[in-house]
């Protein structure tokens, strides 16, 4: 599954891939972790 980033205000925002919120992130390299950490990336 993909997800989005959207880069607001200083920090990452992560999207499914239908679109919807999941969470933020203060950088890409967090966000990637904390998909890996949920079992969330690719």
């Amino acid at each position: 599954m993909e997800y989005e980033f959207r880069y607001a205000h200083g920090h990452v925002e992560v999207y499914d891939p239908w679109g919807r919120f999941c969470f933020s992130a203060d950088s890409e390299s967090e966000a990637l972790g904390e998909l890996e950490q949920g079992g969330l990336a690719g």
